[in-house]
């Protein structure tokens, strides 16, 4: 029998989704207020997408809920956390191993939360016969903005979502269904002065507070930009080589975040701190082989290899230039690329037989 009243039926909703794992949860109108279209109408006219032509294709239907679904009237916000045991930035005093983005060091969040988020979906179809979809930021739909319109934080200076009690660190899903659901109260900004994320960017990526140019963006260069990575960019990279966490990890809010316990999030050893020299060596298969079920998988080998021959390349170590030579004859022209670029610095730093150093 459908759970006819709304009040109830949210807090039976609340409890069951808490009991599948989600950390947050909130209620939120389908619609957003102005201020978030006007945000991703600047940043698209500025160009600071790059080339995620995607989300200009289909800016429509990231800036109203009920574009992309006209029958929706409630977003469901769900957040997961996935708070790490320690700051990842520890591992840019070692400089020969390379950093993975805290988000996947294990397996692809997308397919842990999606199930989640279907099995409660389910739950209320037949709870309330109500229709449903699910998101996982795989679809145009403006995560950031609606969680926090449905409580769970607040976009934080550097544009992310922070919750007073898990910090930088949630991964965000929604479900959208034809109910009408009491709405919680937006969450409120308490970032204050504070600018502690903004002055941790090493690409100085946010031209203002709340505004972000992608294409200085270490997780845009490293994840989503598929050509050479721009030479004034590289020796700002250090050691990241897939994503970058210096600005989440940065903010104040993190205190409060007790670490994850979510299996599914636990960093797997060999994405740790993984040797660059290793990781150099992979082929298509090995990269393959290495990253099932992981989303660094998406981003193919030879973008990989690129990310860890810049980290090589800043590594200082001319060690390293035996892990880098071969990949001069590589295949991949962004490979060659990049393997040059490090070897010109790495070989810089060497000195030739009999020279003088002084």
């Amino acid at each position: 029998m459908a759970e006819a009243d709304p009040a109830k039926l949210k807090a039976a909703l609340r409890d069951r989704a808490l009991a599948l794992g989600f950390d947050a949860v909130g209620f939120a109108p389908a619609s957003l207020g102005g201020e978030a279209r006007e945000r991703l109408a600047e940043f698209l006219a500025r160009g600071r997408h790059g080339d995620m032509g995607w989300m200009e294709e289909k800016a429509d239907r990231r800036v109203d809920p009920k574009a992309l679904w006209p029958e929706a009237r409630t977003v469901i916000a769900l957040g997961t956390s996935y708070a790490p045991h320690e700051d990842p930035r520890g591992l840019l005093g070692h400089p020969d191993r390379g950093i993975v983005s805290v988000y996947a060091r294990n397996r692809d969040y997308h397919d842990v939360i999606k199930g989640r988020l279907k099995t409660l979906g389910q739950w209320l179809h037949a709870a309330a016969k109500a229709e449903i979809k699910v998101f996982v930021d795989t679809a145009p739909v403006m995560e950031k903005p609606l969680a926090a319109q449905a409580g769970l934080g607040w976009q934080g200076k550097h544009t992310n979502l922070v919750s007073r009690t898990h910090g930088s660190w949630l991964f965000l899903g929604e479900i959208y269904t034809t109910l009408e659901l009491p709405a919680d109260e937006p969450g409120e900004d308490r970032c204050g002065r504070c600018t502690a994320c903004l002055d941790a960017c090493p690409t100085s990526a946010f031209p203002a507070p709340n505004q972000l140019d992608a294409r200085r963006c270490i997780s845009y260069l490293t994840i989503e930009h598929k050509g050479p990575i721009p030479e004034e960019l590289r020796p700002l990279m250090g050691n990241r080589i897939y994503g970058c966490d210096d600005c989440l990890a940065a903010c104040p809010w993190n205190k409060f975040a007790r670490a994850s316990r979510e299996a599914a999030f636990l960093p797997r050893a060999e994405l740790t701190a993984p040797r660059l020299a290793d990781l150099a060596q992979l082929s298509d298969a090995d990269f393959r082989q290495v990253f099932s079920g992981s989303p660094i998988k998406r981003i193919g080998r030879d973008r990989f290899v690129r990310n860890v021959l810049i980290a090589l390349g800043n590594s200082g170590d001319p060690g390293h230039l035996r892990a880098v030579e071969p990949l001069l004859n590589d295949p991949s022209e962004v490979v060659r690329d990049a393997a040059g670029w490090a070897l010109t610095r790495l070989a810089a730093k060497t000195i030739p037989l009999g020279g003088d150093a002084a």
